[in-house]
């Protein structure tokens, strides 16, 4: 087959990320420019594969979409085709997918899309999977798109809270998402100047959080608490929101700040406040690491479509982009190291990770 006559579909799973459009974008005008290709955008993630939506994609479609958060081929939680409402619809959407005569498909999404994405391949639907979550949790790449966004968010609602606090003489707990990973909270409570950081990899010691709190109640009267929605008690598990059981991720964390707010007012004199920052870490303009990271991803994503490397997700070594095979980023979770050099740096400026020194 010639590059000319290569037809590619693109779509994006899972929930939203600031970026999406800027991969889009990338992979859409890279494939136009550089081998010709035709291009389609899946509508809805896999439900558009199994629902049969879908639309052309050419240069300009893709125009003054880089500064727009979410994704203008929308996105879905739930579609699975090798499991919808119970059944295997695998066989239908390859129907479609001949139909449409689609030679590749560049899957963007976390570690459920590039699972479901994977199994498409033996199916006779070369995939190329770009990595995309605000979580920052998926294997062998140093950086996922969408993170650096979510930071900045977590920093500012930090500096927005200190103000709060530091008028009142409170205790401001910030819950942040990440799911079983604490890179959200490390790196937003660092940003944000958090006094206190929890993370799903420490489990803290409540009396050591008390005990830092009332410290800091006698010395400068308010304390500025960044605790991931993961994170839990040395002698307690983790604060589940709900149950979703056709989801690819069927548990939904969130309230641990709620949590721990009634559990640090029994012990302080000081008001304790939490802020849930919930869907406000997804939405909005990516900032522009995050647009150049997303636009860098769906360049090689394309030229991995041109060069015939399918069963691969992008990655990001150092400051290169390379690959690794989807197969070992399905499934997985990239937690913080119990050695990573931030830990120390948040230590050694006096911030508590809630254990005692």
């Amino acid at each position: 087959m010639s590059s000319s006559s290569l037809h590619v579909g693109i779509l994006t799973g899972g929930g939203d990320c600031p970026g999406l459009n800027a991969v889009i974008r990338g992979v859409t005008n890279s494939l136009i420019k550089t081998v010709g290709a035709r291009v389609t955008g899946i509508e809805r993630g896999f439900m558009g594969m199994i629902e049969r939506r879908s639309r052309p994609l050419d240069s300009e479609a893709v125009a003054g979409i880089l500064n727009q958060g979410g994704t203008i081929l929308g996105t879905h939680n739930f579609a699975n085709p090798f499991s919808c409402n119970g059944v295997d619809v695998s066989d239908k959407v390859m129907e479609y997918v001949r139909e449409l005569g689609l030679d590749a498909l560049v899957a963007i999404g976390g570690d459920g899309t590039m699972s479901i994405a994977n199994r498409f391949t033996p199916l006779g639907l070369p995939v190329v999977g770009v990595p995309k979550t605000i979580d920052n949790d998926l294997m062998h790449t140093e950086r996922t798109f969408g993170f650096d966004s979510a930071v900045a968010i977590v920093a500012e609602a930090l500096a927005r809270l200190e103000t709060t606090a530091r008028s009142h003489g409170r205790v401001m707990v910030l819950e942040t998402m990440g799911r079983y990973a604490g890179w959200i909270a490390l790196e937003g409570g660092l940003a944000g100047g958090a006094d206190v950081i929890l993370i799903p990899e420490k489990p803290y010691d409540l009396n050591e959080v008390i005990r830092v709190c009332k410290e800091r109640e006698k010395k400068q009267g308010y304390t500025l608490i960044c605790i991931a929605e993961g994170a839990r008690p040395i002698d307690g598990g983790m604060v589940v929101a709900k149950h979703l059981e056709n989801s690819p991720d069927p548990i939904r964390l969130g309230g641990v700040g709620n949590v721990l707010r009634q559990q640090l007012e029994q012990h302080l004199e000081s008001e304790v406040r939490t802020t849930q920052l919930g869907h406000v870490q997804r939405g909005g303009t990516p900032t522009p690491y995050d647009r150049v990271l997303a636009t860098r991803f769906g360049w090689y994503a394309a030229k991995m479509v041109a060069n015939g490397e399918f069963g691969r997700m992008v990655v990001l070594k150092g400051d290169e982009c390379a690959s690794v095979p989807i197969e070992d980023v399905a499934n997985r979770t990239r937690n913080v190291p119990e050695n990573h050099s931030l830990l120390d740096v948040a230590t050694s400026l006096g911030v508590s990770l809630g254990l005692p020194a």
